[in-house]
């Protein structure tokens, strides 16, 4: 049985932990929360971290012993700075409450990129926790959608970079604004991802502590993660009724259902698929053949098959070698922060060329 930590951090990363924690409940109604029968497919400990306690109020699935308040006000208005500092002040307390949990042969961290509290908590915590345990830790980054503005453009390049530098077990990510045509309005999106990120993961976890045909484990993990950049997606397809399993592996594969935008055959590293599924949809010898195909177009791709009273579903999880998306993110960053800098330049000028009316002047009472 795997040991397995699960952080939330901020307001994104508060809510995608909520959406896990509704899931392992098994919707079990207004109440659930209050009685703790999760059904985590693993040992999982969870916690939401953040500084707005207003957010972690607001979830509805998160038993309060797994709510830490780390105190500054009410939030660091997406000031990243700010929030280092919060980190810093606070670090032995959020660090005490991780090493209550015990030992963890696994770690995810959710968090958003572009926001204060996640985006300034994730690269310093990956630090601290290497320092600790040896652990993978695997980072759930989310990108804003763009119309959000400049600060959350610039709080998501730097944050990205910096988690990076860190180098964690590896960064899965989640775009916003790819998912929205997806989803509809903005706060359908927000729920629809959340409950989508949530689900992948707990797939991933059941994969990683079961029993299985053909057999994936925590160490081929890290090998998927250790490829290309470091960066990387999942995917998913659950077949229809006339799928085929290669179609259905192949159905993970596309643009609907990545959680990021990359073309995986041109782009990919490695590569993990889990297919899940009643024996009777499962014929292996194709299972393996699909997979030797597509260790030709993506490089190394490690199969496992887990066996379920269920239609066929398929998780892939992908590190890629090249992120074309990153260069136009990275571009829209760099345009927004030049933009804020003409501004505040302007200003200041305006205000100088107002104060110098009075420059030869003094008050007469």
């Amino acid at each position: 049985m795997l040991n397995i930590l699960i952080l939330g951090l901020g307001q994104c990363g508060n809510r995608i932990l909520d959406a896990v924690n509704h899931e392992a409940f098994g919707r079990g109604g207004t109440f659930a929360k209050y009685y703790s029968r999760q059904k985590f497919p693993a040992t999982v400990k969870t916690i939401a971290i953040n500084t707005a306690i207003n957010d972690l109020k607001g979830l509805e699935y998160t038993l309060a012993k797994d709510r830490l308040h780390v105190p500054h006000l009410h939030g660091v208005g997406a000031n990243r700075t700010v929030g280092k500092q919060v980190f810093n002040e606070n670090k032995e307390m959020i660090l005490s409450e991780i090493d209550k949990r015990g030992t963890f042969d696994l770690i995810f961290i959710f968090t958003s990129t572009a926001g204060g509290s996640g985006s300034s908590f994730a690269p310093l915590l990956v630090e601290e926790l290497k320092k600790t345990y040896t652990a993978p830790i695997i980072c759930i980054a989310v990108l804003p959608f763009r119309e959000e503005g400049s600060i959350f453009l610039q709080n998501t390049a730097f944050c990205l970079r910096e988690l990076i530098d860190m180098k964690p077990g590896g960064v899965l990510l989640v775009d916003n604004q790819y998912l929205k045509k997806y989803a509809g309005d903005i706060k359908s999106a927000y729920d629809r991802i959340n409950i989508t990120t949530a689900r992948r993961v707990l797939f991933l976890i059941e994969a990683l502590n079961s029993e299985m045909l053909m057999v994936t484990d925590l160490g081929d993990l890290k090998t998927v993660m250790n490829g290309g950049v470091g960066v990387g997606t999942m995917g998913f397809y659950e077949a229809s009724k006339d799928s085929n399993i290669k179609s259905t592996i192949l159905g993970s594969f596309k643009p609907s259902g990545l959680l990021f935008p990359a073309n995986v055959y041109t782009d990919g590293a490695r590569a993990m698929l889990i297919i899940k599924g009643d024996k009777k949809y499962l014929d292996l010898d194709l299972i393996t053949k699909t997979v030797e195909e597509l260790s030709r177009d993506v490089g190394q791709v490690f199969k496992g098959v887990l066996v379920k009273k269920e239609r066929p579903k398929v998780l892939s999880l992908f590190t890629l070698n090249s992120v074309p998306e990153l260069d136009k993110l990275y571009a829209a960053a760099a345009d927004a922060i030049r933009f804020e800098m003409d501004k505040r330049d302007k200003s200041k000028k305006q205000l100088n060329t107002a104060f110098s009316h009075i420059d030869d002047l003094e008050p007469i009472y």
